[in-house]
């Protein structure tokens, strides 16, 4: 008709699917045939803050900071080991600690099943003696994804097994904490009593002459920031970290009243005289470094 040459035109090319005959689905049957992924799975990382695509190769080369805005993504144990420590320097400390199930909580032993197998650990910590640019240090690191680094009775054990064998052996202690999910409730008050446990380690340490290094990182809540994590002779938080105790919309809503910007962040606890200094994560191993040699700590 007439008004078909008027008609406008699609501004999109359509390509049809491939189809390809498949054996055994009759005379003539036809089927889509699957398309070739172009770009393989696992190369790239879309930054959560600032929306940029990332190479995960740079990203890797650059200790997991986005290189377009400088958001610090959440790292597990073994790259933080990796990023701090001296190559095949790790000696791992108490490996035959196992959580048990003492309230017989439904379904606890699954989610511990599952966080060894995604993490490969034992438990929410990783715990042990390392050498930092030579140094001799002990060294814990929790997991955030291990059960969110809660604290239980295994991780408080570990904890504060560490700082009694640094005390023996003179070793100065680092930590970086990264739990957000306080003590874990399927172990009751047994987990709430690691507060108290890892608090009395700190203490007993204190007694020697060796430092205690606190790292906080992104989230560092609940019972590990309530306990361990805040008693470091130094405390140092990577940037934009969520820390505190109760999450800020918990605050927000107990309280009822609006909250100071940035509140409860790595920022904000600088500004409040909480932490002593705020170190990108590129830059994290030399600070260290530095600090054990200004206290005193050097090469074995």
């Amino acid at each position: 008709m007439l008004k078909d040459l008027f008609r406008g035109k699609s501004r999109y090319v359509t390509v049809p699917a491939r189809r390809v005959r498949t054996p055994g689905t009759g005379d003539g049957a036809l089927q889509e045939s699957p398309r070739k992924k172009e770009i393989p799975d696992g190369l790239w990382t879309k930054c959560r803050e600032c929306g940029a695509i990332l190479y995960n190769k740079e990203l890797k080369a650059a200790h997991y900071v986005c290189m377009k805005c400088g958001h610090h993504f959440r790292v597990g144990a073994w790259e933080r080991l990796a990023q701090l420590t001296d190559p095949d320097s790790f000696v791992e400390w108490d490996t035959s600690l196992r959580s048990e199930n003492p309230l017989d909580f439904p379904g606890y032993e699954e989610k511990v099943a599952s966080s060894q197998k995604r993490t490969e650990l034992e438990e929410a910590v990783l715990t042990g003696r390392a050498t930092m640019d030579g140094i001799p240090v002990a060294i814990g690191i929790l997991d955030f994804g291990f059960m969110s680094g809660s604290m239980g009775s295994v991780v408080g054990e570990k904890v504060a097994r560490l700082f009694d064998r640094a005390l023996e052996q003179s070793l100065p202690v680092i930590i970086v904490s990264g739990g957000g999910g306080g003590a874990r409730m399927q172990e009751g008050i047994l987990s709430l009593m690691q507060m108290a446990k890892t608090c009395q380690a700190v203490e007993r340490f204190s007694s020697g002459t060796k430092p205690y290094i606190s790292v906080l990182t992104d989230p560092t809540m609940g019972g590990v920031y309530a306990s361990f994590a805040a008693l470091g002779n130094v405390v140092i938080a990577e940037p934009k970290a969520l820390i505190g105790f109760a999450g800020p919309r918990i605050v927000e809503r107990t309280i009822r009243q609006p909250l100071p910007p940035n509140f409860q962040t790595s920022e904000f606890a600088l500004e409040n005289g909480m932490i002593d200094c705020l170190v990108p994560r590129p830059e994290l191993r030399s600070t260290l470094v530095r600090l054990l040699r200004l206290h005193g700590c050097s090469a074995a």
